[in-house]
C-alpha cells in the first residue's frame, strides 16, 4: 500500500493518463478494502459490548428478548457481509476483478423472444444500478415488431466480470404471450454472453486483417437516425469476429470502442484455442432453444425463477426482473467455490 501511495503521489503520474487512471483505481480498491475491514472490526467490537450489556441486564428485563433478537439480526447482517467478502476473496480468474462485455441475443420464439431479450437488457441495467456498475450500451439492434434482436454493453466496476461470468448461457421465459390474440402460453429464449474486457495491449490486430464498415446509427427510423455514417462495424477477417459501436458521438470514438471490444473477443478466441478443454473465460455457446437453458423465468401458470445449475429458485419473478439478481448470482458463485475446493 505504501509503494502504491508513493506512485499515486508522484507529480509526474499524469504524463501517462492511462497508467495514472489504473493506479488511482488500484489505490481506491485498496482504500475500500481497508475501510471494509475497519468497519467489520468496529462491528465485532460493538457486538461484543452489546452482548455483554444484554447479558448483564438478564432475562428478567422486559426488553431482554427484543434486544437479543435485534442483536442476533445484527450478527446475521455482519456474517452476510463477511460471506460476500469471502466470495470476492476466492475469485481465482485473473479477470474477475475487471470489467466485462455483456451481449444479449434473442433466440427461438420470434417476437416474444425479441421482447424477452429487451426484458433481460432492462433487468441487467437495473442490476448494474444497484451494484454501482457503469454500463454503456455500445450497440443495440431493434426487433421488427417489438424488443431487440441483440444488444452489447460495456460494464465497468469492481469485480464486474467476476459477478457476471455465471450469467453466461441461455435464459428461458415462460409466459402468456402479449403478441397473439389467443394469449397462449409461449416459451422464449435469449442468450447472454459474458467476455472479460481485457487491456488493449494484450492483443495486436493488423489493419490489413480488418474489414471496416460505416453506417448511420440509430433505431429503426425516425428522428433518432443520424444523418452521417458515424456507426462502425469492424470485422476481423481471419476469425470472422465482428464488433459494432454506434452510440458514441463521432465515427472516431465509435471505432475506438469497437476496436476495444473486438480485441477482447479475438483474445478470448485465442484463449479458447489454447485451452480447448477449459472454459475459464466463457462457456460454450449453445443454441438459444430448448434443452440448453441455465435459468428459467416462469410467469405462468405459476411464478418462479430457477437456476438449473444450482437448483436455487426464487418465487418473486418481478423482483428478479427488477434487477435483484444477488441471491441467484451468489448461489452460482458459492457452487463454483465448492467445486473448486473439491478439485
Amino acid at each position: 500500500m505504501t509503494a502504491l501511495k508513493e506512485k499515486v503521489g508522484n507529480k509526474n503520474i499524469w504524463q501517462n493518463p492511462k497508467e495514472a487512471k489504473n493506479l488511482l483505481s488500484q489505490a481506491k480498491n485498496k482504500e475500500d478494502e481497508l475501510v471494509f475491514w475497519e468497519e467489520i472490526k468496529k462491528d465485532i467490537d460493538n457486538l461484543k459490548e452489546e452482548k455483554e450489556l444484554i447479558d448483564s441486564i438478564g432475562e428478567k428485563d422486559k426488553e431482554y428478548a427484543e434486544n437479543l433478537n435485534q442483536w442476533e439480526k445484527t450478527v446475521k447482517d455482519a456474517l452476510a457481509k463477511l460471506k460476500e467478502k469471502e466470495i470476492l476473496l476466492t475469485f481465482s480468474n485473473k479477470y474477475d476483478r475487471g470489467d466485462a462485455i455483456l451481449t444479449i441475443r434473442s433466440g427461438a420464439g420470434g417476437t416474444d423472444a425479441q421482447d424477452w431479450a429487451e426484458m433481460l437488457l432492462r433487468m441487467y441495467l437495473k442490476y448494474f444500478e444497484q451494484k454501482d456498475f457503469e454500463a454503456k450500451i455500445t450497440n443495440k439492434s431493434p426487433g421488427k415488431e417489438a424488443g431487440i434482436k441483440n444488444a452489447e454493453l460495456q460494464v465497468k466496476g469492481n469485480y464486474a466480470y467476476g459477478y457476471l461470468r455465471g450469467e453466461h448461457g441461455i435464459h428461458r421465459l415462460v409466459r402468456l404471450s402479449p403478441f397473439n390474440v389467443a394469449k397462449t402460453r409461449e416459451t422464449s429464449f435469449a442468450s447472454v454472453e459474458i467476455v472479460p474486457l481485457i487491456p488493449e495491449n494484450k492483443v495486436e490486430i493488423d489493419e490489413k486483417d480488418l474489414k471496416i464498415d460505416t453506417f448511420r446509427a440509430g433505431g429503426p427510423g425516425g428522428q433518432h437516425v443520424n444523418t452521417t455514417s458515424s456507426a462502425v462495424r469492424l470485422t476481423h477477417i481471419p476469425t470472422n469476429i465482428t464488433a459494432v459501436c454506434q452510440n458514441e458521438r463521432s465515427q472516431t470514438q465509435n471505432r475506438q470502442v469497437a476496436m476495444q471490444i473486438l480485441k477482447a473477443k479475438v483474445f478470448q478466441r485465442q484463449e479458447e484455442e489454447r485451452q480447448k478443454n477449459m472454459d475459464t473465460l466463457r462457456g460454450e455457446r449453445e443454441n438459444a432453444a430448448f434443452g440448453h437453458q441455465i435459468r428459467s423465468y416462469v410467469l405462468h401458470p405459476y411464478t418462479l425463477v430457477k437456476d438449473h445449475r444450482t437448483g436455487f429458485s426464487v418465487s418473486d419473478v418481478n423482483k428478479v426482473l427488477g434487477g435483484d439478481l444477488s441471491e441467484l448470482i451468489k448461489s452460482y458463485l458459492e457452487q463454483d467455490i465448492a467445486q473448486k475446493e473439491k478439485r
